[in-house]
């Protein structure tokens, strides 16, 4: 069973059908929206401000969300894949985004919509990356705007492929 902890009397809450791997961590100030899955080994830390997740949310194995003390909170919106051991932290992220494995997401970044961030990139604090933009490389720049082909590909396959991932896992007794 998942460690959920309560952080100053306030504990972790989920929606309907989340799946949460035997290992991942969960404290404080989370909401959690349906149809989500975090995966083994990941650690969500709602321990110094609010994280709030949407819909159809997968936080893969190994990622970390995190925030800063009365800084930076954290808001991911529906259908977003957050891949092996991201690191997001004190962000915005919007709609039909995929976040790529290793990929780092400072404080104060906003992610419209419709986009995706390259696996190993670094998206530098303060950064806003515009709705339907791929982000790649160290720092984080634009490297083309996205075609229908890729949002529907790539980031509505993944998103609608963890709940079905999740379904395969024994439900606990």
């Amino acid at each position: 069973m998942a460690l959920i902890k309560s952080v100053k009397g306030v504990s972790p809450q989920f929606g309907k059908s989340c799946f949460l791997a035997d290992n991942a961590t969960i404290t404080g100030d989370v909401i959690m929206g349906d149809d989500c899955s975090v995966w083994f080994n990941t650690v969500i830390r709602g321990d110094v401000h609010t994280i709030r997740i949407g819909n159809k949310v997968n936080i893969q194995d190994g990622a970390i969300i995190h925030c800063t003390y009365q800084k930076a909170s954290i808001d991911i919106g529906n259908n977003v894949s957050i891949a092996h051991k991201a690191i997001v932290h004190g962000c915005t992220i919007h709609d039909n985004v995929l976040i790529g494995m290793g990929a780092i997401i400072m404080d104060n970044v906003v992610i419209e919509s419709n986009c995706i961030i390259a696996a190993g990139a670094i998206v530098l604090e303060n950064t806003i990356v515009k709705s339907g933009s791929l982000y790649a490389g160290i720092p984080a720049k634009k490297i083309k705007d996205l075609d229908k082909t890729l949002i529907e590909g790539q980031i509505m396959r993944i998103a609608n492929a963890y709940p079905m991932y999740a379904s395969w896992y024994d439900k606990e007794e």
